[in-house]
């Protein structure tokens, strides 16, 4: 397949992403994570959160989203490739779950500074 330029290679990369983002709702954390960004954001409604406030977590929690997709990009390869256990494959799923569990505790220090007034 000969690889397309200019705008047709932007709907393809387009068309790639939502088949991304359709997967990753496959795995539970991720519906959990996004069901949490919706509490997040009442949260910063009812906290009278500014606009640039309401970026800043919308932007940290799309950081989130994605150290979830590579977190499960790993996953998937991991077993796909070293379907015994291994050493090195317990690694790479613990560092990409330590990735998403650092983001996690971000986006609720973010919500807790911001209804604290200290964002």
């Amino acid at each position: 397949m000969k690889r397309r330029l200019g705008l047709g290679h932007l709907i393809d990369a387009t068309g790639y992403s939502i088949a991304g983002f359709r997967r990753l709702l496959r795995e539970s954390a991720a519906r959990q994570e996004l069901g949490l960004g919706v509490v997040g954001l009442v949260v910063l409604g009812f906290a009278g959160a500014s606009a640039g406030q309401f970026i800043g977590f919308v932007v940290l929690f799309c950081a989130l989203l994605a150290a979830e997709a590579l977190n499960t990009a790993i996953e998937v390869l991991v077993n796909h490739l070293s379907p015994e256990w291994s050493q090195m494959a317990k690694d790479a799923k613990d560092l990409g779950s330590l990735a998403v569990g650092l983001l996690v505790v971000a986006n609720i220090a973010y919500l807790g500074g911001v209804v604290l007034g200290l964002v």
